[in-house]
This record gives C-alpha cells, structure tokens and sequence, in this order.
C-alpha cells in the first residue's frame, strides 16, 4: 500500500522501517496533517497520523478528494478523528490499541493495519468505523499478525 505517515518524530523513523520491512510505500514526514501539508497524501491509498493531527470534517473531505481510503491513528484514542463524517465518506479508521505502547510497538500495530487492509481484511480490535463491518469475524483477525 502507499502510505504517508505525519508528524513523524525522530525516534518513530527507524521503528515503522523496521517494522514495514519495505513491503508497503512509506513516506515518512514530520509536518503535521493539515490542508496545507495535505499534498503530501496526493497518490496515497493511506494516511498514518498522531493523536496531534485534527482531522475534521472539513480535512477529512479533501483527503478524500485526493483519493485516501484509509486512515491509521498512532494513538489509542480517536477523538481527534470526525469518525462519523470518515464514515459517510467511506475512509475506513484504525487505530493502535494493543498493550505494547513502546514505538516500536506501534510501528508494528500500524503496519499490522496496513497488512491486514492489503489483503482484503478487517482489522479486528483497531477497527474504529462507527458501523459494525462484515468483512471477516474481528476474532479471526485477533491473531493475525502476518505480514
């Protein structure tokens, strides 16, 4: 999948390499997500952001525009995230929600989500769409942790 990650600090680079271990386009970039740094995401399937990134309605219409599908939170809350306009919209959400909140941690839950949608799959726990989805039983997913 292409995927640009904003807001990326110094100490997360090396983690979502590793973890993405070159199977998906990644670009990696410190500015924050806003309509001004939005061309960034121009030509990407998936926007990775921090729980410092406001998307709202208004953001979440261009991204949609530019053609983003999906969105990964690198955080555990979603409050940053308008989910009910991502949903009327059709951009699926995903956040981190796992035990393991080291950056490394977290680069893994987020190219797990990246995985997991590459292949046609629900991401069971970080699923954060405000409807239930009928793609595959969460709990088939749970365990999952192909890459």
């Amino acid at each position: 999948m292409k995927a640009v990650a904003y807001n990326i600090k110094d100490y997360e680079k090396e983690s979502l390499a590793i973890a993405n271990g070159k199977v998906h386009d990644l670009t990696l970039i410190s500015n924050a997500l806003n309509l001004v740094t939005i061309h960034y995401a121009r030509g990407k399937e998936v926007v990775i952001v921090s729980e410092d990134d406001l998307l709202n309605a208004e953001l979440l219409e261009e991204l949609q525009r530019i053609g983003v599908q999906k969105i990964v939170t690198r955080s555990i809350t979603t409050d940053h995230i308008d989910l009910s306009r991502a949903y009327d919209l059709g951009i699926q959400i995903a956040n981190t929600p796992y035990e393991d909140r080291t950056p490394k941690g977290i680069a893994e839950q987020t190219i797990r989500n990246l995985n997991l949608w590459g292949k046609g799959k629900c991401v069971g726990q970080a699923c954060c769409c405000v409807k239930e989805c009928n793609v595959v039983n969460p709990n088939q997913i749970k365990n999952d942790t192909t890459k």
